[in-house]
């Protein structure tokens, strides 16, 4: 009992400071613009292009089968220092723009073996409260991921406006994320209930989408991302506007992007910690309520800065706080031979989604103004929301939860 807890909390810390590398570039946008005038559209490309790649990186680690050729630990530390080498390149070389999109690509793609074996690790040790071993481990990577705000919100005297140079910010991420590779090499493995999974299969990658429960648990995962990857990346930009509009401090405005992000750790561990109980359709939709909500009120608060932090807080509690969820639900309605292809087409299909919302808010904020921008985000938790009644109606949500649905 105590070695499984023991994997789960050195797993978390490994994965937290690996996934300190999505958002590196993404946190120290100020001065990046400030440096290479970059458009609204480039900014969008820094995290898409992150997203593009984990989506190619996972299918090619799972047609591949590695998560079964090799020891998920050395997987995920091989592919954790490749992105903190990929990381590093960018602030060590003048590279033109397109190499550095190359470079958050191939970031990306290395990050494809860091959560996904993560899970299986975890399943591994995990048969009963799975949902909150999962959702610890989703609250470290949703801490991880607003690590570079943190550290970018850290005052710097010698720096323009007090920003950090760009170049430290992704030297100490890189120096992070080799730091979680050797302690995923080091002190992970894997436990007695290893998974034997397949190899990727096409044709049951097909049935996700086509069997009526794993469809709708894959739907309201669609929804969840289609808020989810946008909120994080528009909000710290967003609190930032909102903060110099109204001439406060911006380094509080740094920190408030952090926190937004971060919130949502609390979020998983206690939504992962009430679906074993009360059941994961019920606390994924309570969930959904809360973030759509705020997705509807967050680009009218702009002129209200104190307010809009009160409010993105509650959204990043919300917003990452049923993530676990849809997963851990898959892991269960699935043919356990194939958690690997179910898993794999799941997280391909969100994250290409989200290349999406990530690059069509900034276009209507231009159109028309914040508010229908940030509301448009809603359209994801009301799909979500609905893919969760109509689960919650399938004979088969009585595997989930231990019956709890």
């Amino acid at each position: 009992m105590q070695t499984k807890w023991r994997i789960l909390w050195l797993l978390s810390l490994a994965e937290l400071l690996a996934m300190t590398l999505w958002f590196s570039a993404s946190a120290v946008v100020p001065q990046l613009v400030a440096e290479f005038h970059l458009t609204e559209s480039q900014q969008s490309w820094l995290t898409m292009s992150v997203q593009i790649g984990f989506v190619l990186g996972a299918l090619f680690i799972a047609i591949l089968n590695l998560a079964d050729r090799f020891e998920p630990r050395y997987l995920i530390a091989v592919c954790t220092l490749l992105g903190a080498i990929f990381n590093a390149c960018i602030a060590a070389f003048d590279l033109p723009f397109s190499m550095v999109l190359l470079m958050r690509f191939l970031t990306g793609a290395s990050m494809a073996g860091v959560y996904p074996p993560g899970m299986k690790v975890l399943a591994s040790w995990f048969t009963k409260s799975r949902g909150l071993a999962i959702g610890i481990l989703v609250s470290a990577l949703t801490i991880g991921n607003a690590g570079p705000h943190l550290l970018n919100a850290i005052p710097f005297s010698g720096g323009e406006a007090g920003l950090p140079p760009w170049r430290i910010v992704l030297w100490v991420v890189s120096g992070l994320a080799l730091l979680g590779a050797i302690i995923a090499a080091v002190f992970i493995r894997s436990g007695p209930n290893l998974p034997s999974t397949r190899k990727f299969d096409w044709r049951y990658a097909g049935k996700v989408f086509t069997d009526p429960a794993l469809r709708y648990a894959n739907f309201g995962y669609l929804g969840h991302m289609w808020e989810l990857y946008a909120m994080w990346t528009w909000v710290p930009m967003l609190l930032m506007a909102s903060y110099q509009t109204g001439e406060l401090n911006e380094s509080w405005a740094r920190l408030a992007g952090f926190f937004a992000i971060a919130m949502g750790g609390a979020g998983s561990i206690l939504a992962g910690a009430l679906a074993d109980r009360k059941g994961r359709t019920l606390i994924a939709s309570a969930s959904l309520v809360i973030s759509g909500v705020c997705c509807l009120g967050a680009g009218f608060l702009f002129a209200h800065p104190l307010l809009l932090t009160c409010l993105c807080l509650i959204w990043g509690f919300a917003v990452v706080a049923d993530s676990a969820q849809f997963s851990t639900a898959i892991s269960e309605l699935c043919d356990p031979q194939y958690v690997g292809t179910a898993l794999t087409m799941q997280t391909c299909t969100g994250f290409l989604l989200t290349t999406i919302s990530i690059w069509l808010l900034p276009i209507i904020q231009e159109q028309m103004s914040r508010g229908p921008a940030f509301a448009l985000l809603a359209a994801g938790p009301v799909f979500g929301i609905w893919s969760m009644w109509m689960l919650r109606g399938c004979p088969e949500s009585i595997k989930m939860a231990s019956g709890r649905k």
